[in-house]
């Protein structure tokens, strides 16, 4: 199953890449429920690098240190769970920037191992990480929008 949220911003694709660049002073304004993020290996956004992050979904603190697979500046950017545990569950996260006419479109993937029992089972937490995704889609928009 891949939860999937696009949002439209008026912002080029290298000023939505410098915002994530720029996690550790922009997380907490991204959304209400970012507690903190924090670069383990280095400080930039390079594939092989860790971070850490909390955030709050659903009323309880998420935990978790990632590891970036993938980084294409202004376009693409991956990460993976470091916890081999969390990983067989949910194996990637991914950001994708597609240039726009007016703007760029950002697209959040999270690809979750689940079945069908599975994904009805843990129904109620797959509706709160899609609200805190749309919540997250729309204050990037916000952001890059309210500066014009």
């Amino acid at each position: 199953m891949i939860l999937e949220e696009t949002t439209e911003v008026k912002a080029s694709p290298g000023d939505v890449y410098r915002f994530f660049e720029s996690m550790e002073e922009n997380y907490p304004r991204w959304h209400p429920d970012h507690v903190t993020f924090l670069w383990i290996d280095g400080e930039s956004l390079k594939a092989g690098e860790k971070a850490y992050f909390e955030e709050t979904i659903a009323g309880k603190r998420q935990r978790k240190t990632v590891r970036f697979t993938r980084v294409e500046s202004d376009r693409y950017i991956e990460f993976e769970p470091t916890s081999l545990l969390i990983g067989l569950l949910v194996p990637h996260i991914s950001f994708t920037i597609v240039p726009r006419p007016d703007g760029c479109e950002i697209t959040q993937r999270i690809k979750v191992r689940t079945g069908p029992i599975g994904a009805w089972l843990n129904r109620g937490e797959f509706d709160a990480v899609r609200k805190h995704m749309r919540e997250e889609g729309e204050n990037l928009k916000r952001i890059f929008e309210e500066r014009e």
